[in-house]
């Protein structure tokens, strides 16, 4: 009876707009990342909302794996870690002084890039877990003379703890000198802290390439992002021996349909034009939720009609409506279209659809807007 009151005051809404992360594929490619480094842990990144796919989801599925700690970029998202993954957390990025105030200590690991930071943590004495980011390289952030740094914080170090020592690779996609230039940069910096005393836990400097391209016992940590999820950081030619399992899939309702003659246009400005008389139809998806102008006139999505077919974009993705081109196939207002599609092979993949925008499937991902309703399928009970 108490179930049937919650319905008539709180109905069920259900979205036109919906995307299902598939917790058996995101489980897959946590243990797949963890076979090529058997000997070091591996912290999935879940910045920018866990890169479109759901922070809070993703942090509920990676309680079902061994993951000791995720990795986020800000306080804001750490919140939703802190509540719904049961290990650590590494707050990655840069934050305002005051908002490490509000940081549950006992959970929480902080990359500090600079000497005021270090002083201004060293306040919370050992209770504050910090990893040092040195400046391997890639020059956007970081502590470019370890040396220096350290004989100038002695005091403030002593104060807290020093649990790890981490950078970022700037080209671990690619066979590029500065890789070897940053680890050994990188291994220097290590070398430095160890003689001055200090042993910090977990060193980390790959991402998802170097998983795969990296081999130095000497890290016991490593943060993939993008092949986490399901996608290889590389090239095509040099995937082929890589195995993940895309876990996304984005999907639309059509909500309305429209005759068009031949000639007549669709959408702004003119930049489609009916060839022959042919219907339209639009889903309520646009560059507000995540589909880039750039995509109009030029992707296909599969219409999942009794009989699925593939339905070009006609003229320009607008602010939420894009508009499909369905010639003479009979569909409905409420039938479903798959917009993103977790077979790499389909050509509205992630990859796919990011060759078509002339960008990297990373842009893809993270434009997904929050507030589309995710959906956790293929969820072990253990």
């Amino acid at each position: 009876m108490l179930n049937f009151i919650r319905k008539i005051i709180k109905p069920k809404y259900e979205t036109l707009n919906w995307i299902e992360v598939d917790a058996s594929k995101i489980i897959a490619n946590f243990n797949y990342l963890q076979s090529w480094q058997r000997e070091a842990e591996i912290f999935p990144v879940l910045k920018a909302n866990a890169y479109g796919h759901g922070l809070k989801e993703v942090c509920e599925i990676l309680n079902k794996t061994e993951a000791k700690m995720v990795v986020v970029d800000s306080y804001p998202e750490a919140q939703i870690a802190y509540r719904y993954f049961k290990g650590r957390v590494l707050i990655l990025g840069e934050m305002p002084l005051d908002a490490y105030h509000y940081a549950k200590l006992k959970r929480t690991e902080f990359v500090v890039y600079n000497e005021k930071t270090l002083r201004y943590l060293s306040r919370f004495g050992g209770k504050a877990h910090i990893h040092l980011f040195v400046n391997s390289g890639m020059n956007r952030e970081g502590i470019k003379d370890i040396r220096a740094f350290i004989d100038n914080n002695k005091k403030y170090l002593a104060k807290i703890n020093l649990s790890g020592l981490c950078s970022h690779l700037a080209s671990a996609d690619s066979s590029s000198i500065l890789n070897t230039i940053q680890e050994d940069i990188f291994m220097e910096a290590l070398d430095t802290l160890r003689s001055a005393g200090y042993f910090p836990r977990w060193i980390h400097l790959g991402n998802s390439a170097a998983v795969f391209k990296t081999d130095n016992k000497f890290l016991t940590a490593f943060r993939p992002g993008l092949s986490f999820y399901g996608y290889s950081p590389f090239a095509l030619e040099d995937s082929q021996n890589i195995r993940l399992q895309p876990a996304l899939e984005l999907f639309s309702r059509i909500v309305s349909l429209q005759d068009l003659q031949a000639n007549e246009s669709v959408s702004y400005n003119e930049t489609y034009r009916a060839a022959q008389a042919t219907k339209i139809a639009s889903i309520p998806f646009g560059y507000f939720e995540g589909l880039d102008r750039r995509l109009s006139n030029k992707a296909e999505f599969l219409v999942l009609n009794k009989n699925p077919f593939w339905a070009q974009v006609a003229g320009r993705v607008c602010m939420n409506l894009t508009c499909l081109e369905i010639g003479n196939n009979e569909v409905k207002v409420g039938t479903p279209v798959k917009l993103i599609a977790n077979d790499s092979d389909e050509r509205n993949s992630i990859d796919n659809l990011a060759d078509l925008m002339g960008t990297i499937s990373y842009e893809l991902l993270v434009k997904l807007q929050a507030n589309i309703r995710r959906y956790i399928i293929n969820n072990p009970k253990k």
